[in-house]
C-alpha cells in the first residue's frame, strides 16, 4: 500500500509544475532523514512548527484582547525615557487621570495592532529547515523566540507601524498626548517631542517575543503543557540532552 502511494504521488508530479512539486515534496515525511534518539528530521521540525504555532497563537490572542497588554506586568508599555519627567510633572499638578489615560491608550492601540503578526510568525515557522529545528531543540529556553525574532522582526515592525498609526488615532491616543504635552510644555516652558508611533511599535513587538518566549519555556520544562503526542516525542528529546 504504502509504494502504491509512493507511485501514485509520482506520476502526479508529471501533471505538476515546478513550484506545486516543490510544495508537494516539503511535505512528504521525510523518515529516512537524520534525526536524533530515533526521531526522523521530519518529526522534529514538525514538533518544533507545532510548539511555535501553539506559543504564537496563545501570545497572539491574549494580547490582543482588552487590556492584554495593559494588565500584563510583563508586556504593559509603559512610558519612554523623554516622557517620564512628563508624567510626574503632571501628577504632581493634580492631572493623574490624564496621564493615566495616555498610558492607558497607548496600550490599547498595541492591542490593537497585534493580529497583524500572526501570518508573518506563520510564514517564518513554515520556512522552518530540519537543521532550523534541531538546533533550536538542543539549544536554551529560548532558542526557538531567537529564531523567529531573527526571521520576523523587520517584517513585524512594517506590519505594525501603520496599524499603531491608525490604532492611537482611533482609540483617541493621538488627541490625548497631544493634550499631555501640551499642558506639560505650558507649565514647564520646555518643548517635548517624541514618536509615540515607532515607540509603541516596537513595544507591542517586544511583548509579543515575551509571550512566545513564556509559552516555548513553559513546553521545554514542563511536561503537562507537552499537550500533543508530537510534543511529547519530541522535546523528550531535549529532556535527555
Amino acid at each position: 500500500m504504502k509504494k502504491l502511494l509512493i507511485l501514485i504521488g509520482l506520476t502526479g508530479f508529471a501533471f505538476t509544475g515546478c513550484e506545486e512539486m516543490q510544495q508537494i515534496a516539503s511535505q512528504i515525511p521525510n523518515g529516512t532523514g537524520e534525526g536524533i534518539g530515533g526521531v526522523s528530521s521530519y518529526q522534529i521540525s514538525q514538533g518544533l512548527k507545532q510548539a511555535l504555532e501553539i506559543g504564537v497563537q496563545d501570545g497572539v490572542k491574549t494580547l490582543g484582547n482588552k487590556d492584554g497588554f495593559f494588565k500584563n506586568s510583563m508586556t504593559r508599555i509603559l512610558l519612554p525615557e523623554e516622557l517620564q519627567t512628563v508624567d510626574k510633572t503632571l501628577r504632581s499638578i493634580g492631572l493623574g487621570s490624564l496621564a493615566d489615560e495616555g498610558l492607558k491608550l497607548l496600550n490599547r492601540a498595541a492591542e490593537d495592532a497585534v493580529t497583524e503578526a500572526a501570518p508573518i510568525f506563520k510564514n517564518a515557522i513554515m520556512g522552518m529547515t530540519f537543521n532550523d529545528a534541531k538546533g533550536i531543540l538542543l539549544g536554551n529556553n529560548n532558542a526557538a523566540t531567537t529564531y523567529l525574532q531573527d526571521k520576523t522582526s523587520n517584517q513585524l515592525f512594517a506590519a505594525f507601524q501603520p496599524k499603531v498609526k491608525n490604532s492611537l488615532g482611533k482609540v483617541g491616543a493621538d488627541d490625548i498626548w497631544a493634550q499631555i504635552i501640551t499642558q506639560y510644555n505650558n507649565f514647564t516652558g520646555k518643548t517635548v517631542t517624541t514618536d509615540l508611533n515607532a515607540y509603541v511599535t516596537q513595544q507591542a513587538i517586544n511583548g509579543v517575543f515575551k509571550m512566545v518566549a513564556q509559552k516555548e519555556e513553559g513546553i521545554r520544562s514542563n511536561i503537562g503543557l507537552r499537550t500533543t503526542p508530537l510534543l511529547k516525542e519530541v522535546f523528550g528529546l531535549q529532556d535527555k540532552k
